[in-house]
């Protein structure tokens, strides 16, 4: 049998039935890695002398908790105590941190295996898993495309089998986007939801930790053991955690699902289109009411989402200047020489553009040209949500414009760059919970997603609607060729 083509499901129960042991799914998972990952590069650190000394310690275990002998991938800005994690950058390359992130020492209390670190865009500044320092993430189901960003080392990992779970992080799409292009499961959180206390910020009032996986249940398995309060995130919510498992029925019987017409104008893809609205056919041959709604300030999302999050950028990746940790310059001649050389050698071209942009809108007379204007918009973003949710359920719209694209070839054109989000943003700046699924193929065989927006806080609207599309069609059966 080849456990690592199982879900964490079918793993648990062989684990349970005693037909298999945590060390025996490590070591499949392993040999399935050295089989693929010269080609795909979603990893960027795999210690085997850990993985199995994780595996012994489990065995010892009396009590099995929900995610017993599962290996789970940690995107590289999420710390692992003792273990390199360096958002993919230069300038914290040898980073070891001296404690876990809330959601990693969760994980392992439910008896996880920490597997590896997954690549990333430096600093989760990219949509495409191209601006690593360990060089660009390869797509499953085509080598010589991109797997979407930033957790594009998550989304491939799980699509090439070489995990059976993992974590992303998501600002402004980074997790549901390139679950998307990678044909797999990808959720963002309602903001608040899940600790962000061990994730190296990029902007703090987007960030959100989610799970990847390779089918809804497995996704609302994960969810169940990362979320709730954290007295270590002043920003987490203490609220209870519903069971999301109990969400998985089914039934989309009335569900009121709303299609905001702003997501169907030009730039979108025709056989990502057409995918989206046989999905919403498939949903509402179930007993969905599936109408037109309109999110009127759809159209200043991606502005408003770059002056927001390169302002917190700026701020946040301040304090990497080569004095208390990471790189620091071989041969300054003064301090301020120092700041300069350090952050010049350690940051890549697109860390050092959101910088500098960010610097450049918090700026004495742009603030309130740029940065104010820009967190008013983005309240206007919040009510368009919350008006279409006093009608709907929950919103389908595509999560991304275009399926995967090749390798190199947006990468010297930002604005390009930064349009692969254009779906996906409002959700971080209205704090919504957001979910891709596979809903299709193009032409070419590259994965299609389907993006389900809930309310805050809903998260079950979107593992029940999810569920019921994934049960009623074979998209999520789809595997690349590798």
């Amino acid at each position: 049998m080849e456990l690592y083509k199982l879900t964490a499901r079918q793993i648990k129960d062989l684990i349970e039935d005693k037909k298999t042991s945590p060390k025996e799914v490590a070591e499949s998972l392993i040999s399935r890695i050295e089989a693929t990952e010269n080609k795909v590069k979603a990893l960027c650190l795999v210690d085997k002398e850990d993985i199995f000394t994780q595996c012994r310690e489990l065995e010892k275990r009396s009590e099995h908790g929900p995610l017993f002998g599962i290996p789970v991938v940690i995107k590289d800005n999420i710390c692992v105590q003792g273990q390199d994690t360096t958002c993919a950058s230069r300038i914290l390359k040898g980073f070891k941190p001296p404690y876990d992130a809330t959601v990693v020492s969760r994980l392992k209390q439910a008896g996880a295996v920490i597997f590896a670190k997954a690549n990333m865009d430096e600093f989760a500044f990219g949509s495409s898993c191209e601006t690593s320092c360990y060089g660009a993430t390869h797509n499953p189901w085509d080598l010589q495309r991109i797997p979407g960003g930033s957790s594009g080392g998550s989304c491939a990992s799980v699509a090439a089998d070489e995990t059976v779970m993992a974590l992303g992080s998501d600002t402004g799409g980074s997790i549901r986007q390139p679950a998307s292009l990678c044909g797999v499961v990808g959720l963002k959180p309602t903001y608040g939801r899940v600790s962000r206390y061990g994730l190296i910020a990029f902007a703090s009032s987007l960030d959100q930790i989610g799970p990847v996986t390779k089918d809804v249940a497995d996704a609302a398995l994960l969810l169940n053991v990362i979320a709730g309060s954290d007295i270590m995130d002043s920003t987490c919510v203490d609220r209870e955690v519903p069971d999301y498992t109990k969400s998985l029925v089914d039934n989309v019987q009335g569900v009121k699902i709303g299609v905001p017409k702003e997501y169907f104008s030009e730039g979108l893809d025709s056989q990502v289109r057409d995918a989206v609205e046989k999905a919403l056919d498939v949903l509402k041959g179930l007993g969905a009411q599936v109408k037109e709604i309109s999110l009127t300030h759809t159209d200043y999302a991606v502005a408003d989402y770059y002056i927001v999050a390169t302002a917190e950028a700026s701020s946040n990746l301040a304090r990497f200047d080569g004095v208390q940790y990471g790189h620091r310059s071989a041969s300054p001649r003064s301090l301020i020489d120092m700041y300069k050389k350090t952050r010049g050698e350690g940051f890549g071209e697109e860390a050092k553009r959101r910088i500098i942009l960010g610097t450049y809108v918090l700026s004495s007379g742009y603030y309130d040209a740029y940065y104010l204007r820009a967190l008013k918009v983005r309240r206007l973003i919040k009510e368009d949500f919350d008006r279409a949710f006093s009608h709907v359920d929950c919103i389908i719209t595509p999560t991304s414009p275009t399926v995967a694209f090749k390798i190199g070839e947006k990468i010297d054109d930002p604005l390009a760059m930064y349009l692969s989000d254009v779906f996906t943003i409002s959700a971080n700046l209205a704090g919504m919970p957001g979910i891709s699924v596979p809903c299709g193929l193009s032409q070419e065989g590259l994965p299609i997603g389907l993006q389900i927006i809930a309310k805050p806080f809903d998260e079950e609207m979107l593992f029940r609607t999810a569920y019921t599309f994934e049960k009623n069609t074979k998209w999520h059966k789809e595997k690349p060729r590798l």
